[in-house]
């Protein structure tokens, strides 16, 4: 298939690209390079593959790719609140209004696999699931529930509700929880938890670009659907975090009791709709904290947030 990715220099989609093009597709990435160039240049010597620079709220530039596509994979993306509150106007946009663009303007034959974020569902003292009401506690997560919203009034489709995501990836991120905490104990030895009790659920980078290959493979029994895609074993609030952080690196674990957090996140989410359909995830936190303090050894720096 022809593969359209947007975003496709960033973290999920430095990795994602390596997936699709083993499998045997075509790729095309627009991407503005906002953040690291050099994600991509492993894939420059496959045929295959083929980089457009450019920004997402381009339209003609999406018109005259969407044509070309079977496939539209929208990863570009403002990610986090504070990136988001920096500059909202831009966070509508990308986040948003282009992936509405993609939805609106398909063909009914074209396939459109979107994925939000299960911060959506805000605070919740239930087990979420795809049923449960969607709280977004942040101009990121309202963004994204929109545009999963403008995805699933269309026809083909497959939304994700991706837990926080974790790994070593081309375009790294530290901002994201393991991955900060992982860098933290690693620079510090010391990890001071605000509001420690808070739930979290993660998934490690390679099982989300799994579940991409694992909805497209079995289109028809997943489509017009949306999955929580999360490791259920890594269901954990952050001090079980930093515990079994601890069980890598020698750290002191501080409970800083009279601090908040700003980011009030809450939840247990369960993954069990897309493991009924078959899918299962190859790694577990474990594995992800290995392969982190390997990428950290190997650079020291720089590594990138998305603020």
């Amino acid at each position: 298939m022809n593969i359209l990715i947007t975003g496709g220099a960033g973290y999920i989609g430095s990795e994602l690209t390596d997936y699709m093009l083993k499998a045997g597709h075509s790729v095309v990435v627009i991407d503005n390079l906002m953040y690291d160039p050099t994600s991509l240049l492993r894939y420059t010597h496959d045929n295959n593959f083929r980089f457009i620079k450019g920004d997402v709220r381009n339209q003609k530039l999406l018109s005259e790719e969407l044509k070309k596509a079977d496939t539209i994979i929208p990863l570009a993306a403002l990610v986090g609140f504070p990136l988001c509150d920096k500059d909202p106007r831009a966070a509508e946009e990308i986040n948003y209004e282009h992936v509405a663009f993609l939805a609106n303007n398909k063909t009914d034959g074209q396939k459109i696999i979107y994925p939000c974020t299960n911060s959506g569902y805000g605070t919740s003292n239930e087990v979420c699931t795809e049923e449960s009401p969607l709280n977004p506690v942040s101009l990121y997560g309202r963004t994204k529930v929109a545009a999963e919203d403008a995805v699933r009034d269309v026809d083909n489709f497959v939304t994700f509700r991706l837990a926080t995501v974790f790994g070593p990836a081309s375009r790294m991120r530290t901002d994201l929880l393991v991955n900060n905490f992982v860098l933290k104990s690693l620079r510090e030895r010391v990890l001071v938890l605000y509001e420690c009790e808070f739930m979290r659920n993660y998934v490690h980078i390679h099982d989300v670009c799994l579940a991409f290959m694992f909805v497209l493979n079995n289109w028809e029994k997943c489509k017009n659907e949306t999955y929580n895609v999360g490791n259920d074993d890594v269901n954990m609030n952050k001090l079980q975090l930093a515990e079994k952080i601890s069980e890598h690196i020698p750290l002191e674990i501080i409970k800083a009791e009279f601090n908040s957090d700003p980011d009030v996140r809450d939840y247990i989410v369960s993954s069990e709709k897309i493991f009924n359909k078959g899918f299962k995830c190859w790694y577990n936190l474990d594995d992800g904290i290995k392969q982190l303090i390997t990428a950290y050894s190997i650079i020291e720096s720089p590594w990138y947030a998305n603020y």
